[in-house]
C-alpha cells in the first residue's frame, strides 16, 4: 500500500461513515475516496488523476454531489472523536482566487471576497489541544477571524 493511501484499518471506519451517510457502496468507492483524496493533497486538475483511481469525471461529480449536499461536512464532523478542549486555537489561512473565478454565471455564494492581495478565500480553523482539527469555515478573503466567530 502506498505511504499516503488510507489503511485497511481507518478505511473500514471510514466506510462506515460513508455508508451512514447514504452514500452508495459502489465496488469502486475505495479508489473514488482515494482519488478525491489525491486531488486536495496534490492540487492538480481533475482531469490530471491517475488513472488507477477511475474515470476523472465521475470522481469530480461524485465529490460535487457530496460537497453540494453537505455530506463532506458531516463526514467531518463523524470524524471528530473524543476531542481534548482544554485549549483551542483559531487560525486563517488566505486562498488567492484566480481572476476569472469572482461572478460565475449561475453560482451562488462562493466565499470570495475582496482584500489586500485582491480576490481571495479564507479558511478559519479551529484545532484542540492535541492540533486536531475539530470546527472549520470558509469565508470571503475580507472576513477577520475575530469579528465573525465559528
Amino acid at each position: 500500500m502506498p505511504r499516503l493511501m488510507l489503511s485497511d484499518e481507518f478505511w473500514s471506519k471510514l466506510e462506515k461513515i460513508l455508508l451512514q451517510e447514504a452514500i452508495d457502496n459502489k465496488r469502486n468507492l475505495r479508489m473514488t475516496v482515494e482519488g478525491m483524496r489525491y486531488r486536495m493533497r496534490v492540487g492538480c486538475p481533475w482531469r490530471d488523476l491517475p488513472k488507477a483511481f477511475g474515470r476523472w469525471n465521475s470522481i469530480y461529480k461524485r465529490f460535487n454531489a457530496w460537497s453540494s449536499t453537505s455530506k463532506w461536512s458531516r463526514i467531518f464532523k463523524a470524524l471528530i472523536i473524543d476531542s481534548d478542549w482544554e485549549w483551542e486555537f483559531i487560525d486563517g489561512s488566505y486562498v488567492k482566487a484566480h481572476q476569472h473565478s469572482m461572478d460565475a454565471a449561475g453560482k451562488g455564494a462562493q466565499a470570495i471576497g475582496k482584500s489586500r492581495a485582491g480576490n481571495t478565500t479564507k479558511i478559519h480553523l479551529i484545532v484542540d489541544s492535541h492540533g486536531l482539527p475539530v470546527e472549520f469555515e470558509i469565508t470571503g478573503g475580507e472576513v477577520n477571524d475575530c469579528s465573525d466567530p465559528i
